[in-house]
């Protein structure tokens, strides 16, 4: 295997082969520029190509990763350790996708045979579907955040919600004894 490709085409169909890939210190630090991360002090894909049938594979491994995001609400850096399984099926007779639309099927790991796998996409791919969104610090709160302009009572999360209005509504109709319910 070289260059971070596994030669699916040219493995030996009777046994499973094991592939282990851990990027450098500058390949890590293209893939933190590229998933727009501060840094990833470790990134690892250890797993195995394991045939199946007459011509399809399954790739089973693990992903294992120390990744620095920026906290969403203070800036802070946050490092999260992502270990998560990963498994792609290779198969040599999918259905080809015709017309504008197409439908998507249910098994995502599926995808058509390829002569050879290029196993950083695939880490580069599987960590940026592991990151978190909305990393935060430990601890910390996104408070309510209240925009409004000069004058204008600013509208609050409670205001928002479907039954709030009704409350004042029948707060003001109950308690209000000066007619102003019978304008119009």
């Amino acid at each position: 295997m070289s260059d971070h490709n596994l030669p699916l085409a040219r493995l030996n169909r009777a046994t499973e082969t094991p592939f282990k890939v851990e990027p450098d210190a500058d390949a890590r630090a293209s893939m933190a520029r590229d998933l727009g991360v501060p840094a990833l002090r470790k990134v690892r894909l250890d797993g195995r190509a394991i045939p199946e049938g007459k011509a399809d594979w399954r790739l089973e491994a693990k992903l294992g990763a120390t990744a620095v995001q920026n906290c969403v609400v203070t800036l802070e850096p946050v490092t999260t350790r992502i270990d998560v399984p990963l498994v792609r099926q290779y198969r040599a007779h999918m259905p080809e996708p015709s017309g504008e639309e197409m439908e998507m099927p249910e098994d995502d790991t599926l995808e058509p045979l390829r002569a050879e796998v290029d196993l950083m996409a695939l880490l580069t791919e599987a960590l940026a579907l592991a990151l978190p969104d909305y990393p935060r610090a430990e601890g910390v709160e996104l408070g309510e955040a209240i925009f409004a302009a000069p004058g204008v009572t600013p509208m609050r999360d409670e205001d928002a919600k479907p039954l709030a209005g009704l409350a004042a509504l029948r707060d003001r109709l109950s308690g209000n004894g000066n007619g102003d319910e019978n304008e119009g």
